[in-house]
């Protein structure tokens, strides 16, 4: 007989192994979905290769400039502008977690098999997570190892051991997560590839156009956007229009957070 005090047998170990084995399949299953799509692997080869050779294009234009070379508070800069141009490669990689389910109707077995369908959306959100995050940060750590090889012949380099820089290389790497977690969230919302794709980019570039109203609403706008806050966590020289860098890390991780918790909400209410 159980005591008033003690555990029932509810939930005792094995019960609770039970639930681990069930998230173990759900990952290994999301998993191999992941590793057995060819466009997996080119997708994250052009979200390494396009920001490190970008890098190094930007720090040699920004060392030569005529009149101005680049000086220590440019020296992040060249690796957060290239790795924008990557953001939407792995953007696309999370909206296809969700839409070449649904469209190719795959969708109504994968509930079938796991029918808690926010257990999915955390799958397939850690399998994407983890891949993006490994890739963003050691693409961070190529591009500021090769920005400042570039840059060092001008003298205006700056070492990793600098107060501050290990921290904006490690954001810097935290944005291509960011975006593939809003891919991910906006795949299980919109359902459609190229729809998914368009409310993506919307969500990344439309707010920062808040930059163009006049003062001070630009600057008040322009910190809760995505972008600017993903610049400002980099930056060896904080905007002081805009939150300090903690904050904007914040209002950074926002982003995906707001999208997946709208996509768990959602992803219960609809028919597969």
């Amino acid at each position: 007989m159980t005591g008033r005090g003690m555990t029932g047998p509810s939930m005792t170990g094995p019960n609770m192994t039970g639930v681990m084995a069930r998230a173990r399949d759900v990952l290994g299953s999301e998993w191999t979905k992941f590793c057995s799509v060819r466009s997996t692997f080119w997708t994250l080869l052009v979200a390494v290769l396009t920001p490190v050779g970008l890098s190094a294009v930007i720090a040699a234009a920004l060392a030569s400039s005529p009149g101005q070379g680049a000086d220590q508070g440019d020296a992040l800069l060249p690796g957060l502008l290239s790795m924008e141009y990557a953001v939407l490669a792995v953007g696309v990689l999370g909206v296809l977690a969700f839409s070449t389910e649904y469209s190719t109707g795959l969708i109504r077995t994968t509930f079938a098999a796991v029918p808690r369908r926010r257990a999915v959306l955390a799958a397939k959100a850690a399998v994407i997570g983890v891949a993006t995050l490994i890739a963003g940060e050691v693409v961070a750590f190529i591009s500021f190892a090769l920005v400042q090889a570039v840059l060092a012949g001008h003298h205006s380099s700056v070492s990793l051991s600098r107060p501050g820089v290990p921290g904006a290389v490690l954001a810097d790497g935290l944005l291509l997560f960011v975006v593939a977690m809003m891919g991910v969230g906006l795949g299980a919302i919109v359902r459609h590839t190229a729809g998914g794709i368009a409310a993506l980019v919307g969500l990344i570039f439309l707010p920062s156009a808040a930059g163009v109203l006049p003062a001070p609403w630009g600057s008040r706008i322009g910190q809760f956007t995505m972008l600017d806050a993903a610049r400002q966590v980099t930056a060896l020289r904080p905007d002081a229009n805009l939150f300090a860098p903690a904050w904007s890390l914040l209002v950074l991780l926002a982003w995906p957070a707001a999208t997946l918790l709208a996509a768990a909400a959602v992803i219960t209410r609809r028919d597969a």
